[in-house]
């Protein structure tokens, strides 16, 4: 079955588009590192060389480090390798339990990138190189926290994996939770920092709203790209999962509603975000503050790189992608949206006299609910 979807309008972004000076160079060096390692079958890498990864870092990290953003963008090919050749289009893909013990093998190379496992596996080779790389230019640190975040990111597509072993579509919660790793979007952080030669210290990185400002971002830069690639995924025959098809599902809903639906919440949570970010800086170090500065233009890297690459404008069908952003947010409610998973990032704004707010249980109970379900379903 084809799901129908005419057009993606523009979209709220607040922040300016960069990139890095060197982004042709590493565009090609990431197509040459794509080959020496093999990454993928050959007609996967054919592919992915003509996605402009390597310009993707450079939107990530337009100020930063040239060889970390080399690191970067062979990162993101290499996770497309997994995720492409692996996961969505292989037969691990529905075979949650083999996947499991697959990446774990691939997650102990990572930990130990000395072990005489996977010695001829081509994702392994090229999952050492990076690990080498990456410990090159960061801190102990900033590597333990980039193998968990990928541990993060394999444990999200084996549940994953289950769903679409089964033929089963996730409720809204859980694949909210669900997506915030699965986009392998936690797994950046530690090389922004490693680009502007920093780390972030734990009193700041891992308090709350710290944590909840990078999760938002994720939340931004997957539901964007649920938007975008909704039409190159429609089109496969194979089974997907994106916010739109969760919504049609939940809802009973049009694809254009869920389609408006979704815009709404990433509207949401952008606004939150950025209110979230003026909040920290007030206080923070010169290193939160760069930080929150990455976060930014991760988001918007993200978005420039959604709507040009060949990856989602499928030009032998063409996806009717915007070819620009809007400055005003469809939806910019303060009220939490109704996904339990998230709701608590609204309690993290202090109020005007400096406290944190709260909210009565019943308040809260009511989030619960699905906005504007009934509105939708008689639309």
């Amino acid at each position: 079955m084809v799901h129908q979807l005419t057009t993606v309008p523009p979209i709220f972004s607040p922040f300016p588009p960069a990139i890095h000076p060197c982004h042709e160079v590493i565009d090609r060096r990431t197509a040459e590192w794509a080959a020496m390692f093999g990454i993928g079958s050959a007609e996967l890498r054919s592919q992915l060389v003509t996605h402009n990864i390597g310009t993707f870092a450079a939107r990530i990290l337009p100020g930063g480090r040239e060889e970390v953003v080399g690191i970067l963008a062979d990162f993101v090919l290499w996770l497309f390798g997994v995720d492409d050749g692996w996961c969505e289009e292989g037969e691990l893909g529905r075979r949650p339990g083999e996947l499991l013990g697959v990446l774990s093998r691939l997650l102990r190379v990572a930990q130990n990138p000395e072990v005489p496992m996977l010695l001829e596996d081509s994702l392994a080779l090229g999952l050492r190189d990076l690990r080498r790389r990456i410990s090159e230019f960061g801190t102990v640190g900033q590597v333990a926290r980039w193998v968990d975040a990928l541990r993060e990111y394999f444990l999200s597509v084996v549940w994953e994996a289950e769903h679409r072993a089964r033929g089963t579509l996730p409720d809204l919660n859980d694949y909210t939770l669900m997506r915030i790793y699965d986009g392998a979007t936690s797994v950046v952080p530690p090389l922004l920092e490693m680009g502007h030669g920093y780390e972030l210290q734990p009193h700041e990185r891992d308090q709350t709203p710290v944590r909840a400002a990078a999760e938002m971002a994720y939340f931004v830069i997957c539901w964007d790209n649920d938007l975008f690639s909704y039409h190159k995924e429609s089109r496969t025959g194979r089974y997907f999962l994106n916010v739109i098809r969760v919504l049609e599902n939940s809802l009973g809903i049009t694809p254009e509603q869920a389609l408006s639906m979704a815009i709404a919440q990433r509207d949401r949570v952008l606004c939150l975000f950025v209110r979230l970010c003026d909040s920290l800086r007030t206080h923070g170090s010169p290193q939160l503050r760069q930080y929150l500065d990455s976060l930014e233009t991760f988001i918007r890297g993200a978005q420039d790189w959604g709507i040009s690459s060949l990856r989602y404008t499928t030009p032998d069908d063409p996806a009717d992608l915007p070819a620009a952003f809007r400055a005003t947010p469809t939806d910019d409610s303060q009220e939490p949206l109704g996904i339990p998973a998230i709701s608590w990032w609204w309690d993290l704004l202090p109020k005007e006299d400096g406290t944190r707010p709260t909210r009565e249980p019943e308040h809260r109970s009511a989030l619960y609910a699905l906005p504007d379900a009934a509105a939708l379903r008689s639309a």
